[in-house]
């Protein structure tokens, strides 16, 4: 069986987080580290924008009250709230055989792995719908829960597991964040709307599409047994192994090259 490299990562800031992810990419891109899925946390909590997604979007103000962080992500999509969660982050070269098919594809193939994963902790959970581009779509929308994507997973009609993709260096980055417990709603403290009652809509609709861990299972699971959890998953689905490992000196220094260069600086969180 093919074998793949697991890191599983303490709590880190926005920045080193997502310095360690494009660190990793561009690592398993060159072939100097295999296939690998990185779970990791975030202390503080903090907001990311997607690479395109307006700056202007933020409430900074907000955000300093909270004492929450801000970075841009090099994945597409629109703002999270990483916090209560766990986050994955899949590392690959693009002719992986078993991601190669394409971005929606490898999309599709690592969803029904994120479902084996949930299977284990006996969630109800689909993964396979395709949206096309509804007319509520047309309208953009500052908030990634709200709204599904082509083979994002959904328990109980509601959106559960938020992910995102971003294919360079000749590799592929998919990361994703699975809300453990909480108030779903945090995120709209962080961004801007033209008045409180469109804030207020805004938190209501997204109670209304959005889950967590704990609402669907009835209690806040472990980290941990998550973690394991969606690992399993990932090796069932794939039939592959896994190697448990650490980041390598390199891939350290890369990271923090990186993230002082890009995901530190102001000229890449306010690029737009």
């Amino acid at each position: 069986m093919e074998k793949w490299r697991l890191i599983i990562t303490p709590a880190g800031s926005g920045a080193w987080n997502m310095a360690l992810d494009e660190a990793l990419l561009r690592s398993v891109a060159e072939g100097s580290a295999p296939t690998t899925l990185r779970m990791y946390d975030w202390h503080p909590t903090t907001l990311t924008l997607g690479f395109a997604q307006p700056a202007a979007d933020v409430d900074t103000d907000s955000m300093n009250a909270e004492g929450w962080d801000l970075v841009r992500r090099p994945t597409g999509g629109s703002a999270v709230l990483h916090v209560d969660e766990l986050t994955y982050a899949l590392t690959a070269r693009a002719y992986e055989p078993l991601l190669s098919e394409g971005l929606l594809e490898s999309y599709r193939k690592i969803s029904q792995a994120l479902l084996a994963g949930l299977n284990r902790l006996s969630v109800s959970a689909v993964g396979d719908r395709t949206y096309g581009k509804s007319s509520s779509a047309k309208q953009r929308n500052p908030v990634c829960f709200e709204t599904p994507s082509n083979y994002e997973i959904t328990s109980q009609g509601k959106k559960l597991i938020g992910s995102a993709q971003a294919r360079k260096y000749g590799g592929i980055l998919q990361h994703g964040t699975l809300p453990l417990h909480g108030d779903i709603t945090r995120v709209t403290r962080a961004l801007k709307f033209p008045t409180p009652e469109d804030r207020n809509a805004a938190a209501a609709r997204l109670t209304a599409r959005a889950s967590t861990l704990e609402s669907v299972l009835g209690y806040v699971p472990e980290w941990t047994s998550v973690a394991e959890a969606i690992t399993q998953g990932f090796a069932e689905y794939f039939e592959i192994t896994f190697d448990t490992d650490a980041p390598s000196q390199a891939e350290i220094d890369l990271a923090h090259a990186i993230m002082t260069e890009k995901y530190l600086a102001d000229s890449w969180t306010f690029r737009i």
